[in-house]
């Protein structure tokens, strides 16, 4: 993209190439050193937690409560919920090492989240009186996007909101939905 000062296609001839620019020239965003990744400028991160605040303040009002989970997940515990996981396997990133050090079991960078919050439930839920459980996990999530990466649409890295519920009866499963 050039660094001429104004927007220099029209939204009609290459949508794509006025809206990288929009984006790009309003500083909300950029494009970071790694292929598939953005940073997002003070402006852009403003909007996202404009977005966050008034989404939490819903979920706060319905009993939900803010947790934070780790961004590594075992390749053991992915292997568990084999068949979610399967449509996220080409786009996980593995961490192998630990500096010069193999680890054991690869760890998979948090694709997302629910292998990982379902696998804690079972520790947390003892009896009926744990329930109903409601957290609200912000995260951040990786996903191999490499290709076409899109400001705020498309990219690897991206900031992640995931509610989770665990109730004693389908029927107040349902009326929280």
């Amino acid at each position: 993209m050039s660094k001429e000062v104004g927007i220099t296609v029209s939204k009609n001839e290459d949508f794509s190439e006025w809206y990288t620019q929009i984006i790009i020239k309003a500083e909300l965003a950029d494009y970071a050193p790694v292929k598939g990744l953005i940073v997002l400028r003070p402006d852009g991160y403003s909007i996202w937690e404009s977005i966050k605040e008034s989404l939490d303040k819903k979920l706060k009002e319905t009993g939900h409560r803010n947790g934070f989970l780790p961004i590594l997940i075992p390749e053991s515990l992915l292997g568990k919920e084999k068949e979610h996981f399967e449509g996220f396997n080409p786009e996980v990133f593995w961490v192998t090492h630990s500096g010069e050090s193999e680890i054991g079991d690869r760890l998979a960078l948090r694709p997302t989240s629910e292998t990982l919050a379902y696998s804690l439930y079972s520790k947390w839920i003892k009896s009926w009186r744990d329930l109903p459980l409601k957290i609200n996990f912000w995260n951040t999530a990786l996903r191999a996007e490499i290709k076409g990466t899109k400001p705020f649409i498309r990219t690897s890295e991206f900031l992640w909101q995931e509610g989770h519920t665990v109730h004693a009866t389908k029927d107040e499963a349902e009326k929280e939905v």
